[in-house]
């Protein structure tokens, strides 16, 4: 039996194929199975690519729209007054 996800076979990956996993967001885990999310082609974890195998977990992952997401986020903390900006209420 194959022994490619392990040992040996990942050495040679940059940091040994770990890294954080774009479905679950658990970080340093193995990320060495490939799926395909649209027309593109990422890495997950292993327990990630078994529930997505079994229908538990949809792959949809865009990460331009998840970075103007998060940058959006960003902008509207910034715009939002802080509690020590605000008058106090009478």
């Amino acid at each position: 039996m194959s022994k490619a996800h392990r040992g040996k076979g990942i050495r040679e990956l940059a940091a040994h194929g770990r890294g954080e996993c774009p479905v679950c967001k658990r970080q340093n885990v193995k990320i060495l199975y490939e799926q395909e999310a649209g027309e593109t082609k990422v890495k997950i974890c292993k327990v990630c690519r078994a529930a997505v195998k079994h229908g538990k977990k949809s792959l949809v992952i865009d990460t331009a729209a998840s970075q103007a997401g998060k940058s959006a986020v960003r902008e509207g903390e910034a715009a939002a007054p802080s509690a020590a900006e605000s008058p106090p209420a009478v």
